[in-house]
């Protein structure tokens, strides 16, 4: 598959702002908001090339994301992959981008056309439609704070490493482990740092997910609508931080199949939780080849919500942010 033009960085000027000074100390800022050390080390964490981080505009989820991006260790970095759902169109399976480069507002990063040619040799890759990657923000949303972070690291922009930008789609459990298989040899390589682009639950009428724990009873989740009188034991943020922090810590258990069991019964709406997936799958088999304390497993640093829901009327989406060593 010959790679070819540059993908436009289509949510600049609306998502986040599209003026390289005033993003980057944009960016400076969210980071330095971070504290220096997590979990009594040093940022960012030697061996973290694995992260998770929201994709939401940066009013939103930047702060948020800014935790992911301290942690991520890119020195050993030549290139970059970039997981994310695909919004804009129905996709099953994985793809694979067809453009050469994507634009951010501080520059191009280059695709590793090398990468995206052996994996497209695989047969187990679709492509991403050209107008469906130019309209989706799952991937683009991470690139200024990749850049931003490829600079504070690299001196010459001969360092610079390149991306590998993969949309997952629709799959089941064991899909999700096969794709998992078949990457792990890359997240094996310490060539490779790994993004994985998430936000969590989204909740309200109009992402059709109203889920409430009556008491903190997640075994009795209930649907709210207008007509339910306004829940206060506890209220609707609290039962919605429950929920999901039963899903992150299916997530930080490095089981595969307690996430997938937990959004089975949850049916919480993590819009990424099949790159989340298919990235738990590729950790899972690093750690059956060679188990190391403290390696291999997904770690949250961050948890946030775009707005404190109160009353069945109201809504939000909550981000979080997460680290692993390899």
């Amino acid at each position: 598959m010959k790679l070819k033009g540059t993908r436009e960085a289509s949510h600049a000027d609306s998502w986040y702002t599209g003026d390289p000074d005033t993003l980057s100390d944009e960016l400076d800022d969210f980071l330095s908001r971070v504290p220096d050390s997590i979990d009594e080390n040093a940022l960012p964490i030697p061996g973290a090339k694995v992260v998770i981080a929201p994709h939401a505009g940066y009013s939103y989820s930047g702060p948020c994301a800014a935790w992911a991006y301290k942690c991520l260790d890119l020195s050993k970095a030549k290139r970059v992959f970039v997981l994310g759902p695909s919004h804009t169109y129905y996709l099953r399976g994985c793809a694979l981008t067809r453009f050469a480069k994507y634009e951010t507002p501080f520059g191009d990063l280059t695709v590793d056309e090398d990468v995206v040619q052996k994996l497209d040799e695989t047969g187990a890759f679709r492509e991403i439609p050209s107008r469906g990657d130019v309209d989706e923000h799952s991937l683009e949303m991470h690139l200024p704070y990749i850049y931003k972070r490829i600079t504070q690291t690299f001196s010459s922009e001969a360092d610079y490493p390149t991306i590998v930008p993969i949309l997952v789609g629709d799959s089941n459990g064991q899909e999700e482990k096969e794709f998992g298989r078949l990457l792990a040899p890359y997240l094996k390589d310490p060539d490779n740092a790994w993004v994985v682009s998430s936000d969590f639950c989204h909740w309200g009428s109009r992402f059709s997910y109203t889920a409430y724990a009556p008491e903190g009873k997640v075994d009795e989740l209930q649907s709210l609508n207008r007509r339910t009188p306004k829940p206060t034991n506890p209220p609707i943020h609290e039962s919605i931080k429950q929920v999901d922090h039963l899903a992150m810590d299916a997530v930080a258990s490095g089981d595969h199949n307690k996430f997938v069991d937990n959004l089975k019964h949850t049916k919480n709406t993590v819009c990424g939780r099949h790159p989340i997936g298919v990235t738990m799958a590729a950790l899972g088999e690093l750690a059956k080849d060679k188990p190391e304390a403290g390696k291999y497993r997904l770690k949250f640093v961050q948890y946030d919500r775009s707005s404190l829901v109160e009353d069945v009327t109201d809504s939000s989406v909550s981000y979080a942010s997460a680290y692993a060593i390899v």
